[in-house]
């Protein structure tokens, strides 16, 4: 069900209507050029009748019999909007109708609706932002946008539970947090797509990269104290910070400590140690001496055979021993990441996790569901990872947030994805006053993020308001260090449009 044609509607809907598409039919395009043949046919009718939006859509699978269904959806307008604000609202009714049309045709029901954004909290937000009471923002995710009421009680919790964490989240515009990114891993995982790559392969010197990480540092300190800015948080992340030396992490803190105003006062220190294969005494004494809040540990399975075939290339007591060696060492603050849906693991095996998960009881617990991400080993070769169906996808989302809560952990924040099996979300549950900060800050982008070293990207979102620049620097390490200084000045200058130069 790949191919599908569409009659009926401003071509420049099209591509709203592929994205409803594709919840039920991955790989779906809608009107694709120069292809006679097709699987499915959508024919809409809009109209304005009485002040309303009515929208009618039917849907024909070609080549089967008795395969055609037909909805209808309204929606009341005003009239006198701009035709930006008409042009909206008819594309709300469309893509409502058009779900309800794919789930009567399938049987599948869509926990996220209508919406297939990855951050389904910043709409919840904005409405929290707007004053919007609390039970009519539930009624417009439920009828609105279609959510199931388990996503909306959700959603409700995590933004109830992030203005408590923060209560000046949405004051947040007045600082800024740092992103560094540490390209390198011990090896790439399959189902990876961040700027990851072997620390001793040949994209780049690793010193080099490391040179031009500080000289970055050193100017973006600059432009804070130049502004007057402070910094909320600093995340370390990649790839694995923690692949490279001891003494080349120090460095790094050192050079952030004497380039960042204000660095005491900084709210939250953030290293990912991701893999526990690149963790040892010295680097964790390291980073307990300075002090750092948070790490991850991450297990994303315990079972051997599972980490043999996505590629982490350590065992199940190797994340166990550096798990216990990090307590051991005094960090108090260990997030460790689960993943549902990986290749030949079931609700058994996701079950059987979170046992030792109950053992272990880490400060928090990212809960993600499985994404075929582009370019990934395993979405380029998908024959080779059975994974599970969407139902039972949904079973083990539904076991994660019960146990969760049966633990004491509560969920804090939330992303989506493309290609995420079973439509589903990733979760972030933390025993109360562990949460993460900076998790909070970028999934709702309240703030800048300043992002510095390879692949990190930049949101520069203007104090008071306005729209969010992205930024990318090179994800591949000998890009980013032949264009390091060119990328930061630019980088640099759209800070400045954003906060105005201040001239000392």
């Amino acid at each position: 069900m790949k191919k599908w044609r569409v009659t009926g509607v401003d071509p420049s809907f099209e591509l709203d209507i592929e994205r409803v598409i594709g919840l039920f039919f991955p790989k779906a395009k809608v009107n694709p050029a120069g292809e006679e043949e097709t699987d499915g046919f959508l024919d809409f009718v809009v109209r304005e009748e009485g002040g309303q939006i009515i929208v009618s859509v039917t849907l024909n699978v070609l080549g089967r019999k008795d395969q055609t269904w037909v909805a209808t959806d309204q929606k009341e307008t005003i009239m006198s909007g701009t035709p930006k604000e008409i042009q909206r609202r008819v594309k709300h009714v469309i893509k409502h109708a058009l779900l309800q049309v794919l789930e009567k045709a399938t049987g599948t029901r869509q926990p996220w609706g209508i919406l297939t954004g990855v951050r389904p909290t910043k709409l919840y937000h904005g409405m929290m932002f707007d004053q919007v009471p609390v039970e009519e923002a539930k009624r417009v995710l439920k009828q609105d946008y279609a959510l199931l009421p388990d996503k909306v009680d959700l959603l409700d919790e995590i933004v109830q539970r992030q203005t408590t964490v923060l209560p000046d989240l949405y004051q947040l515009d007045q600082e800024v947090s740092l992103y560094i990114g540490i390209p390198f891993c011990p090896t790439k995982c399959a189902y990876c797509t961040f700027p990851a790559y072997a620390i001793q392969g040949r994209n780049g010197s690793v010193e080099e990269f490391l040179k031009g990480l500080h000289e970055e540092i050193t100017a973006v300190g600059e432009w804070l104290h130049r502004h007057d800015r402070r910094v909320t948080t600093i995340y370390f992340g990649g790839g694995t910070p923690t692949s490279i030396t001891a003494d080349q992490l120090e460095a790094l803190f050192l050079e952030i400590k004497q380039s960042i105003p204000n660095y005491d006062l900084v709210r939250e220190l953030t290293v990912e140690a991701g893999r526990p294969d690149t963790l040892d005494v010295e680097k964790l004494a390291l980073l307990k001496r300075w002090k750092v809040d948070r790490i991850s540990i991450n297990p994303q399975s315990f079972e051997e055979s599972t980490l043999k075939l996505i590629g982490r290339h350590h065992t199940v007591r190797e994340t166990l021993d550096k798990f216990y060696l990090a307590r051991e060492m005094g960090l108090h603050n260990i997030n460790m990441d689960l993943i549902i849906g990986l290749p030949n693991e079931g609700l058994d095996r996701f079950r059987q996790s979170l046992r030792v998960m109950e053992e272990l009881r880490p400060e928090s617990l990212t809960v993600h569901t499985l994404s075929f991400k582009r370019g990934s080993h395993m979405t380029r070769n998908p024959d080779k990872y059975r994974v599970a169906e969407g139902e039972e996808i949904a079973q083990m989302v539904q076991e994660a947030r019960a146990w969760t809560r049966n633990q004491g952990y509560v969920p804090y924040y939330l992303y989506r994805q493309k290609n995420i099996l079973g439509n589903q979300e990733n979760v972030g549950y933390a025993f109360p006053g562990e949460e993460s900060l900076y998790n909070i800050s970028i999934m709702e982008e309240r703030q800048t993020i300043i992002g510095l070293g390879c692949g990190a990207v930049s949101k520069i979102i203007p104090p008071g308001g306005g729209r969010l620049n992205r930024w990318p620097n090179p994800k591949e390490p000998q890009a980013y260090i032949d264009t390091v200084q060119e990328q930061t000045i630019k980088k640099l200058k759209a800070l400045d449009q954003a906060y105005g130069t201040i001239h000392s």
